[in-house]
This record gives structure tokens, sequence and C-alpha cells, in this order.
């Protein structure tokens, strides 16, 4: 579980295609030494297995089910991706309760500047827009994000300047695909009505 509080921007150091699946070297300001093999941490919102590391990176392998249903797919060296370790018991709740599981790939429609801040529009895909309710919560690329407004597929985000610049948000453009992961609560709840 994460809480979507991003705490690195990792770079993609290597891509490798392996008989298996495709491998990618994370580098890190984080020290290493801490992380377990069998670790999962979060990737622009996508839990990964840490399966080999270095003295300042680690490596993870991704299936096609995930390169296919996420941004991972179209990683390359040199991008900069969300980082966040698991959360452990006793840590601070600083977001929301995240899985780490990507529900569908947004688009960003627009980027506006707002005072100091930035409004971010992201059309949702159906039918998990429907999941997306206004002042609820929402993972974008793996950061925890409140919701402002919702407009059909369409809802906005208010990005206070710190975490646009401490998270990749602040490198995204109109156009872009982004991770989202819908509030676990919103998702046990529209099961519930469905079966109910």
């Amino acid at each position: 579980m994460f809480t979507g509080i991003v705490t690195d921007i990792g770079r993609v150091r290597d891509v490798r295609e392996t008989e298996r699946d495709r491998r990618y070297e994370i580098q890190t300001a984080w020290d290493v030494s801490g992380i377990d093999l069998g670790a999962s941490i979060s990737h622009a919102g996508c839990c990964l297995t840490v399966t080999e590391k270095g003295t300042d990176w680690f490596a993870v392998e991704v299936s096609n089910e995930t390169l296919s249903k996420t941004t991972l797919g179209g990683w390359k060296a040199g991008d900069g991706i969300n980082l966040e370790r698991a959360a452990k018991l006793g840590d601070e709740m600083g977001g929301h309760v995240v899985s780490g599981h990507v529900d569908g790939l947004g688009r960003v429609v627009s980027i506006t500047p707002e005072g100091g801040s930035h409004r971010l529009e992201v059309e949702a895909p159906a039918p998990l827009h429907r999941y997306i309710a206004a002042k609820g919560s929402i993972t974008v690329d793996g950061v925890s994000l409140t919701v402002n407004s919702v407009a059909g597929q369409v809802f906005s985000l208010n990005i206070i300047p710190h975490t646009w610049d401490v998270t990749t948000l602040g490198r995204l453009k109109a156009g872009d695909p982004v991770n989202l992961e819908i509030d676990m609560l919103a998702r046990y709840l529209a099961r519930w009505q469905e079966t109910a």
C-alpha cells in the first residue's frame, strides 16, 4: 500500500527486453542499501517489485499486461519517474490509501497557470470516469490529489507549486497520457451498489 506522496523523482537508467518481460533500471537518490529485493515501489503509480539493485539504482521487471495498460510501455532512458516506497504501519498518511494498481490511462486536456498553482484538466476513459467525484481523491502518475470539479469525462485538479516542482506533473503537456488510480472507497462503493 502507498499514500500517493512522492519522495523522489527517479530516472530510467536502462531499458532492456528480457526472455519474459521488459527490465527497467531506475536510478534514485534514495539509499538503495535499505531497499530489499522483493520490495514494492510505486513507479508513476504502478506497484513494481525490486528484482536487482546496485549502488544508486534498482531494477524492476514489467509484464506485457502492465506495459499495455499503463504509461510504462513508453518509458525510455532518461525519463523521470515519480517514486514512492511502500507505506509501513505507523507511517503518516499524508495522501490517501493507494494500492499501486493502475485503473486506466487518462489524457491531459489542458494545463493553465492559476496564481502560483496550475489547473490540470484530465480526461478519464469510460467507464472509469463514473468513479471520479468532486472533492474526492485520485492518483495521477502516483501523486495523491484532490479532484476540484468533474464535467463528463474531464476532471480538474489544482496543482500547488510544491507538488508541481517535486513530481513529474510539472513536465506534463496537453495530450500526454497519465496513469490513473481511482479512490479505493469509490471503487468498493460502486461495486456494492452494482450488486445490492
